[in-house]
């Protein structure tokens, strides 16, 4: 995700759709910053987040804040289906 400018991010909000169309699932991910766009280190670790239909598969991911201008989630695991899956990715600042 291009922010356009480097800015002070702290928080990630990630949904899947409906609650009627999906089952329980844990993904693995972790999220990934850069301010130019050609190194990506490590904002928060891999670890496994619950989207869960009884809570509108919605997943809230806390860091410190960091300036970032690109957003890259690498999603490692999928107790739903074999690939990572997201219906919105939504970023907020610090």
């Amino acid at each position: 995700m291009d922010l356009g400018a480097a800015r002070s991010v702290s928080r990630l909000v990630l949904k899947l759709p409906s609650a009627s169309a999906w089952q329980t699932r844990t993904q693995t991910l972790s999220v990934l910053g850069s301010t130019d766009g050609s190194a990506y280190p490590t904002v928060k670790g891999s670890a496994g987040y619950t989207f869960d239909p009884a809570t509108g598969n919605t997943v809230i991911i806390t860091f410190a804040a960091t300036s970032q201008r690109y957003l890259r989630l690498t999603f490692t695991g999928n107790t739903g289906w074999p690939a990572g899956q997201l219906g919105e990715f939504e970023v907020y600042s610090a």
